[in-house]
């Protein structure tokens, strides 16, 4: 007997799919396997996460808003359409400028 097919997941509008709250900052878990975590992150305004780094390779592809990046100590201003890959363990931080949401891809290497 053939294993059931595996559909698509599929978010339309992810900016429209999380909501920014209101001085907070969300996080909500869209998907997941064992090689892959993909998270939305949305922050309003002044919100942050501190430095820390991640075993995994990190992608952050801004859907909406503007973020100040700190990777490893190279700032950079980024805003929808930017896309960013870091290498395990680099540091970072991300401070929202203006009400955000951006999307984190961990993958697992090997």
């Amino acid at each position: 007997m053939d294993a059931p097919r595996e559909t698509a997941t599929v978010f339309a509008d992810l900016a429209a799919e999380i909501e920014i709250p209101v001085e907070g900052t969300l996080s909500r878990v869209l998907y997941r396997d064992d090689s892959v975590r993909v998270v939305a992150f949305a922050f309003d305004a002044d919100q942050e996460l501190t430095e820390h780094s991640t075993p995994l390779v990190a992608i952050i592809q801004i859907i909406s808003g503007r973020l100040e990046l700190d990777l490893g100590g190279q700032r950079v201003d980024a805003g929808p359409k930017v896309w960013v890959r870091m290498p395990p363990s680099l540091p970072h931080g991300i401070r929202a400028v203006e009400p955000s949401v951006m999307l984190l891809t961990l993958i697992r290497a090997g």
